[in-house]
């Protein structure tokens, strides 16, 4: 079972437009409504693909019923918390160039009580997991060594960790040693502090987060594929997409399919790229099933490419 730890979920409303016209008037060719949040999304994704997942939610007012009935529909086991406070909303507008505008709402003010039964959750769920994947910016009202406080306590109840952050929530999960973080570009730039132009550059950057803590680094570089870096080396995995339909969610579903895959190895890493890829073809953040899947474009070697260029150059914030 994979347990997901969502500190900052969101009711996610997509629409597809054929441009975006500022100050205008726009018809939506298309309209979708999910459960969002990074965690939502990898407990989407692992759904999808027909594994078991348990996903620990803060959730208030109407947005929350509707977060926790979506996701009791796609076949989630939700272990909410109750806020005071309501549940964000969030907009997105995609155009069909693969340009996506989000409107991300803050979400509410977490109290000192809310925090620790967040913990207290998955403190109740974590013997039975494979593994826990914290994922996503944190609410107001918790501190950024929050992720730090929570690998610690699921350490100590045996579990693997994911830690998908970033900023100081993610410098400050390191030093708790998480098992796995997974951070795109723009993240392990901003987390070492310099310029990312090519794979090379990666692969020097995660080789640094495992010197800070990290048991291995799986980074996303968008269309230029997924870096694996581990006790046992590096890993690049690779496949071609002919068009983007939408990139929400994208990362999730490769965390998913990596932790669904055992979370370590090339063959971990195919399953990341494929469900990835997958994603990206898919419209708002609907999360790939297996049928969506395409194994044998996937490319993956421990040959890393250093000197191929991003095309998406990750640059500290």
């Amino acid at each position: 079972m994979i347990l997901t730890v969502t500190p900052n979920p969101s009711l996610d409303r997509t629409y597809e437009v054929p441009v975006l016209d500022r100050g205008g008037v726009l018809r939506a060719t298309g309209e979708r409504v999910d459960p969002g949040g990074k965690g939502v999304n990898v407990s989407r994704a692992v759904a999808a693909a027909g594994h078991r997942t348990v996903a620990v939610v803060p959730l208030g007012g109407t947005p929350g019923v509707l977060v926790a009935e979506l996701l009791a529909e796609e076949g989630i086991e939700v272990a909410p918390v109750p806020l005071k406070g309501q549940t964000r909303s969030n907009i997105a507008v995609a155009e069909p160039d693969g340009t996506l505008t989000k409107i991300n709402a803050p979400g509410p003010w977490l109290t000192p009580g809310e925090s620790e039964a967040i913990l207290a959750a998955v403190g109740a769920h974590s013997p039975d997991a494979d593994w826990v994947a914290c994922c996503g910016s944190l609410p107001r009202g918790l501190g950024p060594t929050w992720y730090a406080d929570l690998v610690t306590r699921a350490h100590g109840y045996g579990s693997r960790i994911a830690l998908d952050a970033s900023g100081p929530s993610l410098l400050a999960g390191l030093r708790a040693r998480p098992d796995v973080v997974k951070p795109n570009a723009e993240e392990l730039a901003e987390a070492v502090g310099r310029p990312l132009a090519t794979v090379g550059d990666a692969l020097k950057a995660a080789e640094e987060l495992r010197d800070a803590g990290a048991g291995a680094v799986l980074a996303s570089l968008g269309a230029d594929g997924q870096l694996l870096v581990g006790e046992d080396g590096a890993y690049y995995g690779y496949a071609a997409v002919d068009a983007v339909r939408s990139n929400v969610g994208a990362g999730d579903a490769s965390l998913a399919g990596f932790l669904a895959a055992g979370g370590e190895g090339p063959d971990a890493l195919a399953a990341a790229v494929a469900h990835g890829a997958a994603a990206v073809r898919l419209p708002g953040s609907e999360m790939p099933t297996p049928s969506d899947l395409d194994p044998a474009a996937v490319t993956v070697t421990a040959d890393v490419p250093l000197d191929r260029y991003l095309s998406e150059q990750g640059s500290p914030r």
